[in-house]
């Protein structure tokens, strides 16, 4: 006789009159059991859309953040790789893209309730699992906060039996990940300029070969910065163009060279980690308590993030009608990071890589060595001496880590508990099934930011310095009530939940900051100038009715409803409720009697679900905050009260009312098939969606003569499609050794199907919102190479009749007609992205890759182009320049360098988003347990693992994950870090 029970290892036993049977508890039949929305189900009998991360997975990778954690692990979650500054969040969309105008964020729930906290205050190693989401049966539930998906976070819990205490430490170092763009030494960019310079003189002014290039040579000292930045001491300016062959003076030879992109870099960033963690109780009381802490160095001098974690969870069972159980959680963290960040050329990462090289970080003399201050000391070269630098004058990049300050500490609280009543005993009568669960859930968050631009040097030193100081404080609250109720009876099986939830939401925002400081003391008090000072606060308010029903015959075939209305106080009083439901049903083919002589089928099931769920996170470009926040009033007229009339306070209107403002909506169809084969060796499942959204938040055009171009309005739609699969299992298994493989693949493909009538385009910078195509897809000029003549960019363009047909399509160099001549071409969307998962044990040796892959798509590569189309002397370019035009007749594809040059993004510089990532290898050994047992041990593992490995794409130096729009940003790639570690179980 085989006995089994979900959770426990099935036993085979001898049948006889009287049996006792002990279940040993099994980790990998645990995973048939998943966190859902307020309750739990069985994997194969669920009827919606959802993946489960557990444990081990997340502790592969010596990460900051939880949300870096799911890259790969999941079919259908589209992730960025984020900055390379330690804390940072990586961004994800789950099943493509739900917007245009409001959030594309998931809904994030810590243990039951929704958390308003920052991500980089969870401990990952006190997660237990994460649960994805991903369609309206699976998500309905949470209502006007579902749309995007929603990620539930289960935090570890205490275990019943003896005290153990368990302690996992981990050091390592972090070194830059991405090659960076190959850029040109001193010879070849004072070569480019002189080319730059004389091309100009050629082609925009008249001179003949011979005139251009005597003065070129003239100018080449004014515009680099005089004789001060020339390293070649053996010649001037004037004289470093050999005249006979236009090149660089063959021996001219350099007293300096600096390498920016050195001297704001670690050679090595170090990291280490430590936790502490106890875990035990009783059959009545379970208890869980853990420490951690984390300090990571950034790979950028003077940037970090350092963490405080605490957290204490118990749970008891006062009788055996009432339970309850307190989840508390502390953080407290600091984050150093460049104030530096956004714009281009105040941005340290990118100036430092895009400053011609003649520049030197430290102030040179006249003979080319450094100028010590007077206490020995090198100093930072600013550009802003006797003779300033033609570009990034009064800034540093060094000097925008060392001498400017900035910070974040957080200090994060939470706190979840619960009272729940009922029982399953045959002794509760007629309330047997039915349980009242209260759950409270409260989220505290204080940040404080400091940025100090120092008074000696850069762009605030005419000032006297600046200092701002920003507090930003959130809040909130969530209490919930559910009843449920659970019978069986015959082969039927009945389970109801019926709730009230009421969420509460505030945020408070301070802001002030002073000029003319007084010198080491970073505070305001001082500081004789108001530079600014500014106050706000937001509160936002949610209510909510909700139930579920889920039915299933025999355990073979399925059936689930839910429904929810939600109030928010995002929209006016006649707008504010939304209903918002799904149905899903499960077919377990295996469990039919046809498939009984099946048996190397163990599960197959086949289900399929629809709903509608609510987005009414809707957003808005807050110039204080640096971006994109959420709109908390929407629909409401706002009247800033910023420009003042004299002392009298005044205003202006800036946005019109809209008292009709709603919820977006999601319409989501899943049908999927799951499959497990050969005693669970062989697992495949598959899936389909068609997500549509309608009721988008756009602007809708107004009449100009009523002083606004527009107003918000719930006219948009769009769609998304795709399919997912995974296919994984056992390759070999045996005694020793064991091999597991698992391949992810997914694809999207999304359609905006409505704008407005008047404007059926919206225009972007390089990005097209149209009816018909996907979100941002580029539009842009049409290259159509280099003219072997003159060496000019060429594009193609067209004329266009009165009714804006096309009429005539050539070739022409005239970067106007380009830039009125735009073309579609393509969108950042692949076409199939996933991961590919594989782990090797053999005796007491484990070894796991983690691959992620992406296949198409678009990506435009703003800093390649800065690089290659350089117009301003003073900034550097690409090592692909040398392959420029030179003279008549030169076959390339790379135009003539021409300073002053005018130029139009171009599909010259969209490159193939395609790339493979190794992203994690971990070797790991557990020591064998007879070695431990007079130590009193029960068990240790050590091991070593490399994060960020490998990025393999079609241009060094570009991250085709930075986002997911499809440009380059001016962040840093995520660091390569090497770790060794080790965990001991007491």
């Amino acid at each position: 006789m085989v006995v089994s029970f979900i959770g426990m290892a099935s036993q085979e036993v001898s049948i006889k009159q009287n049996v006792s049977i002990i279940l040993k508890s099994d980790t990998k039949v645990l995973g048939e059991v998943m966190v859902v929305a307020y309750g739990t189900a069985k994997k194969e009998s669920f009827t919606g859309s959802a993946s489960v991360i557990n444990n081990k997975k997340l502790e592969l990778r010596p990460i900051s953040n939880v949300t870096k954690g799911l890259e790969g692990q999941t079919t259908g979650l589209l992730t960025t790789s984020g900055s390379g500054q330690p804390g940072e969040a990586a961004k994800i969309v789950i099943r493509g893209y739900g917007s245009i105008n409001a959030s594309q964020d998931p809904l994030y729930v810590v243990d039951g309730i929704p958390f308003s906290g920052d991500m980089s205050s969870i401990n990952p190693a006190d997660i237990e699992s994460m649960t994805v989401l991903k369609d309206a049966s699976a998500g309905a539930l949470y209502g006007a906060r579902g749309a995007n998906g929603v990620i539930m976070i289960t935090t570890k819990q205490g275990k019943e039996g003896k005290t153990k205490v368990s302690w996992r430490s981990t050091t390592g170092w972090s070194s830059r990940s991405l090659k960076a763009y190959d850029m040109v030494d001193q010879k070849e960019f004072v070569q480019l300029t002189y080319e730059g310079l004389r091309n100009g003189y050629i082609f925009d002014n008249g001179y003949n070969w011979e005139a251009a290039g005597r003065q070129a040579s003239a100018d080449l000292g004014g515009v680099l910065g005089g004789e001060q930045y020339n390293p070649f001491k053996n010649y001037t300016w004037g004289t470093i163009i050999d005249p006979a062959t236009g090149r660089v003076q063959g021996d001219a030879t350099s007293a300096w060279n600096e390498s920016w992109m050195d001297a704001i870099q670690r050679d090595n960033a170090f990291r280490h980690e430590h936790q502490l963690s106890v875990n035990g109780g009783t059959e009545k009381t379970k208890y869980m308590f853990s420490l951690g802490y984390l300090n990571e160095d950034g790979i950028l001098i003077n940037t970090g993030f350092q963490r405080y974690n605490a957290r204490a969870n118990i749970n008891t069972e006062v009788n055996k009608w009432m339970k309850t159980g307190l989840n508390v959680s502390l953080s407290n963290s600091t984050q150093n990071f460049s104030d530096y960040e956004g714009s281009s050329n105040s941005n340290v990462w990118y100036s430092a890589q895009f400053m011609a090289p003649i520049y030197p970080v430290y102030i040179k003399g006249e003979d080319g060595k450094d100028v010590l201050d007077a206490d020995g000391n090198r100093q930072l070269d600013y550009g802003d001496g006797s003779v300033q630098r033609p570009q990034y004058s009064d800034f540093n990049p060094v000097g925008g880590l060392v001498d400017d300050k900035a910070d974040i500490k957080t200090d994060v609280a939470g706190l979840r508990t619960f009272l729940a009543f009922g029982s399953d005993s045959e002794d509760a009568g007629w309330a047997k099934g039915i349980k009242l669960t209260l759950n409270f859930g409260l989220d505290y968050r204080n940040k404080s930011q400091k940025s100090y631009m120092n008074m000696h040097h850069g762009n605030q030193a005419a000032a006297g310095g600046l200092l701002m100081k920003y507090n930003r404080r959130t809040q909130s609250y969530t209490f919930n009530q559910l009843l449920t109720w659970g019978r069986s009876f015959n082969f039927h099986n009945i389970d109801l939940l019926v709730g009230h939830e009421f969420y509460a939401y505030k945020y408070e925002f301070l802001s002030a900051g002073k000029t003319n400081l007084v010198d080491g003391i970073l505070e305001l008090r001082p500081g004789t100038n108001l530079y600014n000072a500014d106050s706000y606060s937001e509160d936002y308010r949610v209510e909510s009715f909700f139930g579920r029903f889920n039915y299933n015959f025999n355990e073979k075939y399925y059936f689930s409803a839910s429904i929810r209305t939600d109030g928010s106080s995002r929209f006016q009083k006649d707008n504010r409720w939304g209903t918002f439901w799904s149905v899903g049903a499960n077919w377990r083919i295996s469990q039919e009697k046809f498939m009984q002589n099946l048996t190397w089928i163990s599960n197959l099931s086949a289900k399929i679900s629809y709903g509608e769920q609510g987005n009414d996170n809707l957003l808005r470009y807050d110039s204080l905050e640096g971006g994109y926040v959420p709109d908390y009033y929407p629909w409401q007229g706002l009247y800033p009260l910023e420009y003042p009339n004299a002392n009298q306070v005044g205003g202006l209107i800036g946005a019109l009312e809209n008292k009709k403002l709603s919820w977006e909506k999601s319409g989501n169809l899943n049908v999927g098939i799951e499959a497990s084969m050969f005693d669970g060796r062989l697992n495949v499942s598959a899936e389909y969606y068609n997500r549509k959204t309608t009721d988008m938040l756009l602007g809708y055009p107004k009449a100009t003569s009523s002083g606004f171009s527009e107003y918000n309005a719930n006219i948009g739609s769009m769609r998304n499609t795709g399919f997912e699969f995974s296919l994984g299992g056992s390759l070999i298994k045996t005694t020793d050794f064991i091999w597991n493989l698992t391949w992810m693949g997914s694809t999207v493909t999304n359609k905006v199907l409505k704008l407005t009538g008047e404007s059926p385009e919206i225009i972007k910078g390089v990005f097209s919102i149209k009816e018909g195509m996907p979100i941002n897809t580029y539009y842009m000029a049409k290259s159509a190479g280099v003219d072997p003549a003159t060496g000019a960019q060429l594009y193609w363009v067209y004329d266009k009749d009165d009714n804006g047909n096309i009429t005539n399509e050539y070739i022409s160099s005239d970067y106007q007609k380009a830039a009125n001549s735009k073309y579609y071409s393509g969108s950042r969307i692949p076409d199939l992205y996933g991961s590919i998962n594989t782990d090797f044990s053999y005796k007491n040796f484990d070894l796991s890759i983690l691959g992620t892959y992406s296949i198409g798509g678009k990506v435009y590569d703003s800093l390649y182009a800065g690089s290659m189309e350089v117009m301003y002397a003073g900034n550097t370019w690409n090592k692909h320049a040398l392959r420029r035009w030179q003279q008549p007749g030169d076959i390339t594809d790379v135009p003539r360098i021409q300073i002053g040059g005018s130029y139009t993004a171009s599909d010259r510089f969209l490159v193939d988003a395609s790339y493979f990532a190794i992203k994690n290898i971990t070797l790991g050994y557990t020591i064998p347990k007879q070695w431990l047992k007079k130590a009193g041990l029960e068990s240790v593992r050590i091991f070593g693992s490399v994060d960020n490995l490998a990025l393999f794409s079609h241009l060094d130096g570009m991250d085709p994950q930075y986002n997911f729009k499809g440009e380059t940003d001016y962040s840093y790639a995520p660091n390569k870090t090497y770790s060794v570690g080790f965990e001991i179980n007491f």
